[in-house]
């Protein structure tokens, strides 16, 4: 499969969990920090073109749940994918299957970084949400008919944009969609020295409403590194993809 090399990098407390009260502690925020340095940094260890996720984490920290401005009445536009910039330095890709977020521009900024936004589609997407797209400037492509196909958007996200590393940051169930789909190739996680119990924020992986198998899956420990504010990074490879 020609597909870009994937990285799920991301950010838990002690007990695992990718939300909640903890990030708002003095350690969260410190391991917040660490995150971010290590994917998007002055001087970051993964080089990637682009990060990927799904559309509750889109919602929840770039669109916050605005509704798009649909023109039912918009001309017909092509079938095909939609490639409005092939050469932007970094990409985000949400993850969108039937087109409901609210976007405002084809840039977002995460920090001090600034991506063009791709949408990943299926056909279940109306003609008004993809002349939306277009309308401002945000490429998308399409892949899969009721259900994404992952291993299809991926492909496309290499040979369309140029994407050979991606970094995976979704939520849980995206997270462990990609691990089961075998389209994961490395596990990136920064612990946070800190914890708030809840049992009602997600993990860093999850088969919630059942929209991917508890099929086990076993990781190799590339490395372990104790930061100076007291999180730990660990890295795994993926041992049966």
């Amino acid at each position: 499969m020609n597909r870009p090399y994937i990285f799920c990098h991301m950010m838990t407390s002690l007990d695992g969990k990718i939300m909640g009260n903890y990030m708002d502690t003095p350690e969260g925020q410190s391991a917040s920090d660490v995150f971010y340095n290590i994917s998007f940094g002055k001087n970051p260890y993964y080089r990637h073109q682009g990060w990927l996720s799904g559309r509750v984490t889109t919602d929840d920290n770039f669109t916050f749940y605005r509704k798009p401005a649909l023109d039912e009445n918009a001309p017909t536009v092509p079938e095909d994918d939609f490639v409005a910039k092939a050469d932007a330095p970094m990409y985000y890709v949400s993850v969108d299957p039937s087109g409901k977020l609210g976007w405002e521009n084809s840039e977002l900024t995460y920090v001090d970084t600034t991506a063009h936004v791709i949408e990943v589609l299926t056909m279940k997407a109306s003609n008004a949400y993809k002349a939306f797209l277009r309308k401002l400037g945000i490429s998308y492509i399409i892949a899969g008919e009721e259900t994404l196909d992952f291993a299809l958007a991926m492909e496309k996200l290499k040979s369309l944009f140029r994407i050979e590393t991606l970094m995976l940051g979704g939520g849980g169930v995206l997270n462990w969609s990609f691990l089961q789909a075998g389209l994961c190739d490395e596990i990136s996680v920064v612990i946070a020295p800190a914890a708030d119990g809840s049992s009602k924020t997600p993990a860093l992986f999850d088969t919630r409403d059942d929209l991917a198998s508890d099929n086990p899956i076993g990781f190799n420990l590339k490395s372990a590194q104790a930061m100076d504010d007291g999180s730990v990074w660990l890295r795994y490879m993926v041992k049966n993809k």
